[in-house]
C-alpha cells in the first residue's frame, strides 16, 4: 500500500539524504550535548498518561516529518549559510576538521553591492557528498570517460579564437588532471588579480588595515590630510562598514575644537605612492589615477563598481570633500593644496579600512581595478620597493616566486590586468588557486572565497543563470580579443578542482564568454578520470 502523504518524501529523498550526510556529524555532537537535558525531560514527562492510540497513520507521518524538518532546520541554522550545492558548508566543515581559521566570506550578491565578509570563512576543499552531483548539474554517467574527451571539443570552439590554453588541477592532491598548452604565457586580463591577491595577502597578512589620518603641524597650525593608500575610503553617508571620510572629519573637528581652533590651513599628503598616477592605458572609465588619497575611487556617478567617469585628481577631490565636512562641523579651512606631513605632525584622528581579507574579496568579486592597483603598490612598499606601477609589478612577481609558484613566462606590468603586456600561464593560475586552498596557508583563503559565484555575485551575476549557477566560482578576464576564466568547481565526484581557461584572438566577447561558461559547466558535471 502506498500512503499518499509519503509521495513528497520519496521525491525529496535524494536531497534529504545529502542534507543528512552533511549534518550527521553536527547531529551527533548536538545529540551528545543534549542527552542530559533530554533525560531530564523524559523523567519529567513520565507521569503523564500516554496519548490515545487512535492516531491515524498519516498523523504519525506528519508528526514525524514535522519533527524531522524542525530538527534539520535547527541544525542547518546552527551550521551557517548554505550555497546552492552545499559548497560553503563543506568549506567550514573542512576548516573545523583541520582546526584552522580561514579567510573571509562574503554574503552579498549583485554587482553594485560591495561584499562584506565574515572574518574567518574556511577553505573550499570538498563537496558535501562525493557520491552525488552538484545541484543544477546533470550527473555524468560513470563510464570512465577521460576528462580530455569532455574538455577538448569545448575548448576547440571557434569562439575562443586562435590561441587557447587550459589546465585543471585537483586542489586536494595538487595533481594536474588536464592540460593543453598550460605552460604558454598569454595575456591574462583581469585574472591577473588572483596573482595580486595572493601576493598582497602573503606580504601584508589578511588582518592588515589601511589608515587615513588628519594631522596638525604644531608650528604652523596646518592641518594635513594624510593618504594611507586605502582604496575603499568613502565619502558617502552610508559607509557600509568601510572607512568614512565623514567620520574622519567629524572626529578631527572635535579634536580641533578642544584646542580652541576653528580655522585651519588645509593640505593633503599623497607621498606614500610614487611614479606615474595614470595607468599606461591612459584616461579610462575602468580606473582612476592611482593615488594614496582617494574617496569612492574618484567616481562621479555614485556607482560602487564597474566602469564609471572619474575625477582627474582624486586626492584634491577627496580633500575638498573633507573640507566641506569640516565646514559642516564648524571648522573653516583654506582651499586644500598638496603638502607633506612632517614627523612632528600630531595625529588628531584616523579611520581604517576593514581587514585586507575583506578588501581582497571586494576586489575579486567586482573585478575592482582601483583596489588591485592599490594592493600592488602596498605589496611593493612592504617589500621595500617604490609604491609605483613598476614597483608593484616587481614586488608581486617576487612574492609569487618566493611561494615557489611556476613563474616561467610570467610577466607583470600592473596589478589589475589592464595592461596588455601582462603574461601568465594556465599552470600559474591554477597553482595560485591550489596554494590559496592549502590548509597550511589559511591567510590566503580570501582568494577562494572572494571569487564571483556563478549566477549570483560580482562579474558572474548575469552568467550561468540556467546552467551551473552557484556551482562555478571564478575570476573573469576580458580585454579586446582576450577572454579568460579561472576558478574552482566541485565536480560530480565531490572533488574540488581548480581550472584556468585562456583564449586570445577572440572576435566576439559574448560568444567567447559563453564558450568558457559551457566548458566550466561541463567540468562541474563530469565525473571523469
Amino acid at each position: 500500500m502506498v500512503v499518499p502523504e509519503l509521495r513528497p518524501w520519496r521525491a525529496a529523498r535524494p536531497r534529504v539524504e545529502r542534507i543528512a550526510n552533511a549534518v550527521r556529524p553536527r547531529l551527533a555532537r548536538a545529540g551528545a550535548a543534549a542527552r542530559p537535558r533530554i533525560t531530564r525531560w523524559t523523567r519529567a514527562l513520565a507521569p503523564h498518561p500516554p496519548r490515545s492510540r487512535a492516531l491515524r497513520t498519516w498523523q504519525y507521518t506528519a508528526g514525524a516529518a514535522t519533527a524531522g524538518l524542525a530538527l534539520a532546520a535547527g541544525v542547518v541554522t546552527a551550521a551557517g549559510p548554505w550555497d546552492a550545492n552545499g559548497q560553503r558548508t563543506a568549506e567550514r566543515d573542512r576548516a573545523a576538521a583541520l582546526e584552522r581559521t580561514g579567510g573571509a566570506d562574503h554574503g552579498r550578491s549583485g554587482t553594485t553591492a560591495t561584499p562584506r565578509p565574515a572574518p574567518s570563512a574556511a577553505p573550499v576543499l570538498v563537496g558535501l557528498d562525493g557520491t552525488t552531483s552538484a545541484v543544477g548539474i546533470k550527473e555524468a554517467p560513470r563510464d570512465g570517460k577521460a576528462l580530455s574527451d569532455v574538455l577538448k571539443p569545448l575548448l576547440g570552439a571557434s569562439a575562443l579564437g586562435g590561441t587557447r590554453a587550459a589546465a585543471v588541477v585537483d586542489v586536494a592532491t595538487g595533481k594536474r588532471l588536464y592540460g593543453t598548452d598550460a605552460d604558454e604565457a598569454l595575456t591574462p586580463a583581469s585574472t591577473t588579480k588572483i596573482a595580486t591577491a595572493v601576493a598582497a595577502l602573503s606580504a601584508l597578512g589578511p588582518d592588515h588595515r589601511f589608515t587615513t589620518r588628519a594631522a596638525l603641524e604644531p608650528d604652523t597650525g596646518e592641518l594635513v590630510l594624510v593618504g594611507g593608500g586605502d582604496p575603499t575610503l568613502t565619502a558617502r553617508k552610508n559607509s557600509d562598514g568601510w572607512a568614512s571620510l565623514r567620520t574622519l572629519a567629524a572626529d578631527t573637528a572635535k579634536a580641533l575644537a578642544k584646542r580652541g581652533v576653528h580655522k585651519v590651513t588645509l593640505s593633503y599628503d599623497t607621498t606614500l605612492y610614487s611614479g606615474p598616477a595614470l595607468h599606461p592605458i591612459g584616461v579610462n572609465d575602468n580606473l582612476a589615477p592611482v593615488s594614496a588619497l582617494i574617496a569612492d575611487e574618484g567616481r562621479t556617478d555614485g556607482s560602487s563598481s564597474g566602469p564609471a567617469p572619474r575625477v582627474s585628481d582624486p586626492a584634491k577631490d577627496a580633500a575638498a570633500r573633507f573640507a566641506g565636512f569640516l565646514k559642516d562641523a564648524g571648522i573653516t579651512t583654506t582651499p586644500p593644496g598638496p603638502s607633506k606631513a612632517s614627523t612632528r605632525a600630531q595625529t588628531l584622528a584616523t579611520v581604517s579600512s576593514p581587514p585586507l581579507a575583506d578588501v581582497v574579496e571586494r576586489m575579486l568579486t567586482n573585478s575592482d581595478n582601483d583596489i588591485a592597483e592599490a594592493l600592488a603598490r602596498q605589496t611593493a612598499l612592504t617589500s621595500g620597493q617604490p609604491g609605483s606601477f613598476d614597483g608593484g609589478a616587481e614586488a608581486v612577481s617576487a612574492r609569487l616566486t618566493k611561494l615557489g609558484l611556476p613563474m616561467t613566462g610570467a610577466s607583470f606590468h600592473d596589478g589589475s590586468g589592464l595592461d596588455r603586456d601582462d603574461r601568465l600561464t594556465a599552470d600559474l593560475l591554477t597553482a595560485l588557486l591550489v596554494t590559496a586552498g592549502d590548509p597550511g596557508r589559511p591567510g590566503l583563503r580570501p582568494v577562494l572565497t572572494g571569487l564571483p559565484v556563478a549566477g549570483f555575485t560580482g562579474t558572474l551575476a548575469d552568467r550561468y543563470t540556467d546552467t551551473a549557477a552557484g556551482v562555478v566560482r571564478a575570476k573573469t578576464g576580458t580585454l579586446t580579443g582576450v577572454n579568460t576564466l579561472a576558478g574552482t568547481v566541485v565536480d560530480a565526484d565531490g572533488r574540488l578542482l581548480a581550472f584556468a581557461f585562456m583564449a586570445s584572438g577572440t572576435t566576439d566577447a559574448q560568444a567567447a564568454e559563453s564558450a568558457l561558461d559551457r566548458t566550466a559547466t561541463a567540468l562541474a558535471g563530469c565525473g571523469c578520470r
